[in-house]
């Protein structure tokens, strides 16, 4: 399939029914008792673990998420191995990615704020790709710009002010 192609729900769907049989493989390896929750959002699919012990969620989201992380890739994999195409799937547990998406929108949200009393640029710690989107997305609804900076890992977002029309002819007759 073309990358540009999207899928069909019943496509995602599918997906979605591979990665939590993969998943609940998985969980039955590690002997976790935990509930699959299966959806399409945003045109891809999602898979949630849910589990009534907290200390074994803990386990499955890791430092940082990054045995959630590790989750989504394995599982995409899974999924690709099964239908030959790459998977834009995505694996939460517990709504950790909820509550990652509500503290970076927060962060986003203080820079702006900083942006807006200074008037000067505001550097961000590193980040992530999906991180960084996120807080691109938000400081754009914001009226703002963005801009990441620096070589992985290691690459942050930088928020700026948006330049007013005289500003941004002027800078084309300095390049």
């Amino acid at each position: 399939m073309a990358q540009d192609e999207e899928k069909t729900i019943d496509q995602l769907n599918e997906e979605a029914d591979i990665a939590a049989d993969y998943l609940e493989g998985l969980l039955d390896i590690v002997d976790y008792e935990g509930d699959i929750e299966m959806g399409v959002r945003n045109n891809r699919p999602t898979v949630q673990i849910v589990a009534d012990d907290d200390t074994d969620i803990k386990h499955l989201i890791g430092r940082n998420g990054e045995v959630v992380d590790a989750l989504q890739q394995l599982t995409r994999l899974a999924v690709q191995q099964k239908t030959g195409e790459r998977s834009h799937l995505i694996v939460d547990v517990d709504g950790y990615l909820k509550r990652k998406r509500q503290r970076l929108h927060d962060i986003a949200l203080d820079a702006v704020d900083e942006v807006r009393e200074t008037g000067e640029p505001v550097d961000l710690k590193p980040m992530n790709s999906f991180e960084r989107k996120i807080v691109h997305d938000v400081v754009r609804e914001e009226g703002m710009k963005s801009r990441s900076h620096g070589e992985e890992p290691r690459r942050y977002v930088t928020v700026y002010l948006k330049a007013s029309a005289a500003e941004d002819a002027e800078d084309e007759d300095e390049a």
